[in-house]
C-alpha cells in the first residue's frame, strides 16, 4: 500500500487526509472533491473522545478554536425525554464515588429516601463538572480544585465543521504533501469482485491508487454505488430520519454561550442547540413517518419563538437534510473503504456523527501500524483478516453506540404523541440490547441484565440515561418489603444507614459550586484566552 486517494472533502475527509499523513508520511494521499457539491458542515459536536483523535494528529485547543469558531463543552442536556417538563445532564466526566458506600447506586438509595429527589440531580451529585455546566462556567486548570477533572478526559468542543475541515486542510495537510483536487468524478471504475481500479475525473485525469476511501456523505458513492455493499437500516430501534437546520445569531453571548448541548424532545422527534463563538447552530431532527416536513418546519419555528424573542425567524435559512440511518454491512470491502456518513450514521442525537469518523480513524491507524511492523514502513500489506478485524470491530462500535442512542427513546414515558407513544410502544429485543450495551464499557452483562439485577456500574454513560430517564435501581418496592436488589452489600443496610447515604450525597454539588464560584463564565473565558484579539 503506497498510494492513497481520499474522495470527497468536508470533515470526514480532511479528517481522514490529516490523520494518515500525521502518521503514514510515507503513502502518497489524494484527495480529491467536488466543486460544486455543497459540504453537510452540520456536525458541530463532538464528545470528549475527540481528544484521544486530536493527540493522535498532535492538535491542541489553541491551534484549532479561533479559526473555526469553537466552544468548549462538557455535557449534553435532555429536555423532555422522559417526561414533558424534565431535564437531565449527561457530564463528559467520570462520576465521584470515593466516599460511597454502593458506588454510584448510592443515589438510587438517596432515591428511595427521598423519593421528589429529581433525576437531573443524579448527575449534580456524582460529577463535579455538573458545578461548572450549572454556573455558565468553564476553567481549564481545576484538576486541584474539583475531583476527578481532567481537561482531556472532561471536555470536549462545539465548532464550526466546515471550517474545521477547511482548518484541517490548510494546516495539516497541504503543508505535509497532499494532493488536493477539484473536480467532478466522472466514472468510478471497478466492481464488487475486483474492488476500485481506478477514478476518472471530469478534466480527463486518471487516478489509480491502492486503497481508495469513500468519505462523500450519504451518496457514498464508492462502498454503496460502486462496490454494492449491503446497507443495514436501524429504523427499527432509532425512529428519526430527517432534520431541519438553520442558524441564529446570539441575543445574548453571557446568557446563551453555554458549556454544553441543548437537546429539547418536542411532539415528534427533538431539537438541538449549539452555542458557537458568532452564531448559535440549531436543528430540528424529526421523523416524516409522523409528520410531514413542512410541518416540521412550522414545530420547529414555534419552538424557536419560544427562546429568541428578538430574530425575525422567517429571514433565516433553513435546511433540509434526509438521513440514511443505519451502517453498512462491511466498510472496508477489497480495496475500497468508507469513513463518515458514507459508512454509516446514527443520528445528531448524543453527538456521535463525527464521533464514529475520529474512532474508525483511530482504528485504522491501528490496523495500518499493526501491519508495518516488519519493519518496512514503505511496504504495508493488509490481509483480509486484518481488514475482518477492523470491519468487526467498527460495526461493534457502531452498534453499541446506536443502541445506547436508542435507549433514549426506549426509557420514555412520553405518550402525548403518536411519535412518543411509537417510541413507547416500540418492540426491542433485551439480549440484542444486552449485548450492545455490555460491549460499550469493555465487560459483560452490562445494559439489561444490570437493569434487571439493578445495579448501575459506575463507568460509561448508561447509567446517566437509566436514572435520568427514571430507571431507579432502588424503588418503592424495595421501602415496602424490604427486600433489597442483590447489589453488593444492601441487603445489610438499614433505614438509619439509607439516609446517612443519602445526606452524604447533598454535600456534593454545594462543595463543587464553592470551589468553582469564582471562575469565569464561559464566554468570558473563551473571549480572554481564544478570542482576545477578535472582533465579537
Amino acid at each position: 500500500m503506497k498510494r492513497i486517494v481520499i474522495v470527497g472533502g468536508g470533515s470526514a475527509g480532511w479528517m481522514t487526509a490529516s490523520t494518515l499523513v500525521k502518521n503514514f508520511p510515507q503513502f502518497k494521499i489524494t484527495l480529491v472533491e467536488s466543486p460544486n457539491i455543497p459540504i453537510s458542515g452540520v456536525g458541530e459536536s463532538t464528545i470528549a473522545g475527540i481528544n484521544e483523535w486530536m493527540a493522535l494528529i498532535g492538535v491542541e485547543d489553541k491551534d484549532f478554536m479561533k479559526a473555526t469558531d469553537a466552544t468548549y463543552k462538557l455535557s449534553i442536556k435532555f429536555n423532555n425525554f422522559h417526561r414533558k417538563g424534565e431535564g437531565f445532564h449527561y457530564p463528559f466526566s467520570y462520576p465521584y464515588t470515593a466516599d460511597t458506600t454502593l458506588g454510584v447506586n448510592d443515589w438510587h438509595i438517596k432515591k428511595m429516601v427521598y423519593p421528589e429527589t429529581p433525576n437531573s440531580d443524579y448527575a449534580d451529585s456524582f460529577y463535579s463538572i455538573m458545578a461548572l455546566v450549572n454556573q455558565n462556567k468553564f476553567d481549564k486548570n481545576l484538576d486541584k480544585k474539583i475531583p476527578y477533572y481532567q481537561y482531556g478526559q472532561s471536555t470536549a468542543y462545539h465548532f464550526d465543521a466546515t471550517k474545521f475541515g477547511l482548518w484541517l486542510r490548510d494546516n495539516i495537510c497541504l503543508p505535509a504533501g497532499l494532493t488536493h483536487i477539484k473536480s467532478e468524478v466522472k466514472n468510478i471504475n471497478g466492481s464488487p469482485e475486483e474492488g476500485i481500479t481506478s477514478l476518472e475525473l471530469e478534466d480527463g485525469t486518471v487516478l489509480m491508487g491502492s486503497l481508495f476511501i469513500d468519505c462523500t456523505g450519504f451518496r457514498s458513492l464508492l462502498l454503496d454505488k460502486t462496490m454494492k455493499e449491503p446497507f443495514d437500516s436501524y429504523s427499527y430501534m432509532l425512529p428519526n430520519n430527517r432534520a431541519w437546520a438553520t442558524r441564529i445569531p446570539y441575543q445574548d453571548r453571557e446568557k446563551q454561550m453555554v458549556p454544553y448541548t441543548d437537546s429539547t424532545a418536542l411532539g415528534n422527534g427533538w431539537v438541538w442547540a449549539i452555542p458557537l463563538w458568532s452564531r448559535m447552530g440549531t436543528g430540528y431532527v424529526y421523523s416524516d413517518n409522523h409528520i410531514k416536513p413542512e410541518d416540521a418546519l412550522r414545530e420547529f419555528k414555534m419552538h424557536l419563538s419560544t427562546i429568541y424573542h428578538d430574530v425575525d425567524l422567517e429571514k433565516l435559512e433553513y435546511r433540509d437534510l434526509k438521513m440514511r440511518v443505519g451502517m453498512h454491512d462491511r466498510i472496508w470491502v477489497k480495496n475500497c473503504l468508507a469513513i463518515g456518513l458514507s459508512a454509516g450514521f446514527i443520528e445528531p442525537l448524543e453527538s456521535n456523527g463525527l464521533y464514529t469518523v475520529h474512532k474508525f480513524l483511530v482504528e485504522l491507524c491501528r490496523t495500518l501500524d499493526r501491519c508495518s511492523q516488519d519493519g518496512e514502513m514503505e511496504r504495508i500489506a493488509v490481509s483480509q483478516y486484518d481488514k475482518s478485524i477492523f470491519n468487526v470491530t467498527c460495526k461493534k462500535l457502531f452498534k453499541e453506540f446506536a443502541t445506547f442512542v436508542a435507549m433514549h427513546y426506549a426509557l420514555t414515558r412520553r405518550k402525548d404523541t403518536q411519535y412518543w407513544k411509537d417510541c413507547f410502544e416500540r418492540e426491542y429485543d433485551p439480549n440484542t440490547l444486552d449485548e450492545n450495551l455490555s460491549m460499550v464499557y469493555g465487560f459483560k452483562n452490562f445494559g439489561v441484565d444490570r437493569m434487571i439485577a439493578r445495579e448501575f456500574h459506575l463507568a460509561g454513560g448508561f447509567p446517566c440515561i437509566a436514572s435520568g430517564m427514571g430507571y431507579n435501581a432502588v424503588d418503592r418496592i424495595v421501602q415496602r418489603t424490604n427486600t433489597l436488589f442483590p447489589g453488593p452489600g444492601l441487603d445489610s443496610l438499614s433505614e438509619e444507614d439509607c439516609k446517612r447515604i443519602a445526606d452524604k450525597l447533598e454535600r456534593n454539588p454545594k462543595r463543587w459550586a464553592e470551589a468553582t464560584k469564582n471562575c469565569l463564565s464561559h464566554y468570558e473565558y473563551l473571549k480572554n484566552t481564544i478570542y482576545r484579539d477578535s472582533d465579537e
